[in-house]
């Protein structure tokens, strides 16, 4: 039996420990500040933050492009020769990096592509679906791998309350008027995948221990997630009370296990220091 290799964008946050374990190959997007493109992953996140500080400007972030995909394909096909690939991408509705795998892919056989429709965490619980459905079945062929997969994709749930609504401004993704409005009163805004789509749907306020709380509750009251494993998403900056309490609060629900991710660059760029999010597969 041919074996299957499973991969990813690093915009999925995919925690080093489970990509090395199960052999889950990560292509990197870009950052790109003060007028120099790093690999994401290859920035710590706290120079972000610094620079922002120093500038009050955010970098951009651009996605892998076709040339990237073509030759990272190509290594896995060396590294394990024979070898099926399948690619769980970052949401087509938010980056061009899922078409520039499909222009890249043109050149392979074997390879095949699934667009997640999300992002952060709740690209990692998809990954994370596929990883344990081939431990349960090795042999498993592809095809109804990828149908398991593609199954799972609308049942992916995030939800995440950025961090700074400065880094929204910076970023040109609420105006200054929204800005000293949502600071003034401290609301916080919680921004959803629907459909693919990066969708601020509720507000919040107060500060984030409270935010944090209100959103986990929601959550559970809008999805009946799968007990067996949660993801809680954060970024540099989250006090270590309100994840000892997130914790108690999963456990208290039943959840068997949880992890904790942390925002990479490229997701930081957008949501700040000090967020908090949520992701996991409904039943």
């Amino acid at each position: 039996m041919r074996r299957i290799i499973l991969s990813t964008e690093s915009g999925a946050d995919l925690p080093k420990d489970l990509a090395d374990k199960h052999a889950v190959q990560v292509v990197p997007m870009h950052v790109i500040m003060d007028g120099q493109d790093y690999l994401d992953g290859s920035l710590p996140v706290n120079e972000i933050y610094e620079y922002y500080e120093r500038t009050k400007k955010i970098p951009s972030t651009t996605s892998t492009n076709a040339y990237e995909y073509h030759d990272f394909f190509s290594k896995i096909k060396v590294d394990f020769p024979d070898c099926v690939i399948i690619h769980i991408g970052y949401t087509s509705k938010a980056s061009s990096s899922f078409q520039n795998a499909i222009i890249a892919a043109e050149g392979f056989e074997d390879l095949f592509l699934i667009d997640a429709l999300n992002v952060t965490g709740g690209l990692t619980a998809i990954v994370m679906y596929a990883v344990t459905m081939l431990e349960k079945e090795p042999t498993i062929e592809p095809v109804r791998l990828i149908e398991k997969i593609e199954s799972k994709v609308p049942k992916s749930r995030l939800s995440f309350i950025p961090g700074s609504l400065e880094f929204l401004r910076a970023g040109g993704r609420v105006s200054n008027i929204a800005y000293l409005g949502g600071a003034l009163l401290k609301i916080k805004p919680c921004i959803e995948l629907i459909e693919g789509n990066l969708v601020s749907t509720k507000k919040y306020r107060g500060k984030m221990s409270g935010v944090a709380e209100k959103l986990m509750q929601d959550y559970l009251n809008q999805y009946n997630v799968d007990r067996e494993q949660l993801y809680f998403l954060y970024s540099i900056g989250l006090n270590e009370s309100i994840k000892e309490r997130m914790d108690e609060i999963a456990k208290e629900n039943g959840f068997k296990n949880v992890k904790w991710i942390q925002a990479g660059a490229m997701i930081s760029t957008h949501s700040g220091p000090g967020g908090f999010g949520i992701a996991g597969l409904e039943l």
